[in-house]
């Protein structure tokens, strides 16, 4: 056990003290957080190239304007115009596209462009053309007065979605927040497990190749080296993802002094002002107050979002997260030792590369479904499953999973990881001194059966 001690200090060591290691546990969730904010404005953002589009009606005048300008697109409407040579000459006349609205096919306008349109002109163009259909539908009840009825019934319906637990108490939470924990619990999972998983390979492959590993087996064990490696480099993920935490909390910590504490004082400026509203409205003899917000929409949404987020479970959160981490590091961990120790180059690697990348490639795809329907079959099985649960159950867990599957997944997967160390030492302790000859599985086959 002393042996595999000095073995994990010096792995340990001689990773967290590289300059690289240094600059990624600061600048990681830097960069995590730019991808959690940047991703919405590029989606929000509006198209630098302003779109002319030309709208011919076939035989109708009934759409007539009604798709609105917006500060991206003009919508010109031309009466009796030829598609065909609309079509044929958009660059010549101006045009980024035609839109052309036949009354047999109302349902199915036609969008003729050079250029994939984008979402949002298909979306704004559908929303218009909708109402616009479905006012023309009502209309044929003769309905007085429509245009004002539909204006007055007109309503965004937001759900507020609030947890009830065995006490019968709710608390609020928010599923876009769920929806990016999941996210970057699911995609932090692959990247650690796949990204430290293959640090092992690669230490293991540099030692066998320098012959370095002779001099180190004549003192230790090959199964010792094994394991000192791996644990020395999980700890090295663990420090990292504890930084990471650390940060995160003082991040949240100084939002929730800012934001928060301003939201805090404007609701208590509403509640008052709410209250001397209703007393001017039961007595006629004191003037009326208009209601006024200090806090933007904006900074009163963060603070919501914000408040949301710490209602979630976090203790399980992280706990799940460290201990997947831990069971499906070592599980991928061991494997890719193993073919360290069976090849001499890091080339010779991609032949047994696929079978190890593919559950976990396929873990992560699974997961950003799984964010849509949490509870799926397909999603409770790969939660389950040992080579795909640290992935998918960390993207299920924000949206609350039942006691009885986090320790059913828990337990399989630490009967399965205890399985996989034991095989890849078998394998490890053949390979690691075996130079020159092409390994194959069947070959490695015969080296975890060999009981010598």
């Amino acid at each position: 056990m002393n042996k595999v001690s000095v073995i994990i200090k010096r792995e340990y060591l001689s990773r967290v003290k590289k300059r690289s290691f240094i600059i990624m546990t600061i600048l990681a969730p830097l960069l995590m957080a730019c991808l959690v904010i940047v991703m919405p404005l590029v989606m929000m953002s509006g198209s630098t190239d302003f779109k002319k589009i030309a709208v011919i009606q076939d035989g109708t005048t009934e759409f007539e304007n009604v798709i609105t300008d917006t500060k991206d697109e003009d919508f010109v409407y031309l009466q009796g115009a030829d598609i065909n040579y609309i079509v044929k000459n958009l660059d010549s006349l101006g045009y980024y596209g035609a839109l052309y609205i036949s009354p047999l096919s109302l349902n199915e306008p036609i969008l003729y462009s050079k250029k994939q349109p984008g979402i949002g002109l298909l979306d704004h163009i559908s929303g218009a053309l909708e109402k616009e259909i479905e006012k023309s539908k009502l209309l044929d009840y003769n309905i007085q007065n429509l245009d004002s009825i539909l204006k007055q019934i007109r309503t965004n319906v937001n759900p507020v979605t609030k947890i009830v637990d065995q006490e019968g108490k709710s608390t609020e939470t928010s599923q876009g927040v769920a929806m990016v924990l999941a996210y970057i619990g699911g995609f932090l999972m692959y990247m650690l497990v796949f990204m430290f998983g293959a640090q092992v390979m690669r230490g293991v492959i540099e030692e066998k190749t320098s012959r370095v590993v002779e001099v180190i087996v004549s003192s230790v064990k090959p199964v010792q080296l094994m394991m000192g490696k791996i644990i020395g480099i999980a700890l090295v993920g663990l420090t990292q993802f504890m930084i990471w935490v650390l940060l995160t909390m003082g991040t949240v910590a100084v939002l929730r002094g800012t934001v928060l504490k301003k939201a805090d004082i404007t609701e208590m400026t509403q509640t008052i002002t709410k209250s001397v509203m209703d007393q001017s409205q039961s007595n006629a003899q004191v003037p009326a107050v208009k209601t006024t917000t200090q806090l933007s929409p904006q900074l009163a949404e963060m603070s919501r979002l914000l408040d949301n987020a710490m209602n979630l479970n976090w203790p399980l959160i992280i706990f799940a997260f460290i201990f997947y981490f831990i069971t499906g590091y070592l599980l991928y961990a061991s494997v890719f030792a193993a073919i360290g120790s069976a090849v001499d180059n890091e080339t010779e690697t991609q032949q047994f590369m696929l079978p190890v990348t593919i559950p976990i490639i396929l873990a992560l795809m699974v997961a950003m479904g799984t964010m849509q329907n949490p509870d799926s079959p397909l999603a409770f099985w790969f939660s389950i499953i040992p080579l795909t649960s640290p992935i998918v159950m960390m993207a299920r867990i924000p949206f609350i999973v039942p006691a009885w599957q986090i320790i059913l997944s828990m337990g399989i997967m630490i009967i399965t990881f205890l399985a996989f160390v034991w095989m890849a030492a078998k394998v490890y302790r053949t390979g690691i001194l075996m130079y020159g000859k092409k390994t194959s599985w069947k070959e490695m086959w015969k080296w975890l059966r060999y009981s010598g």
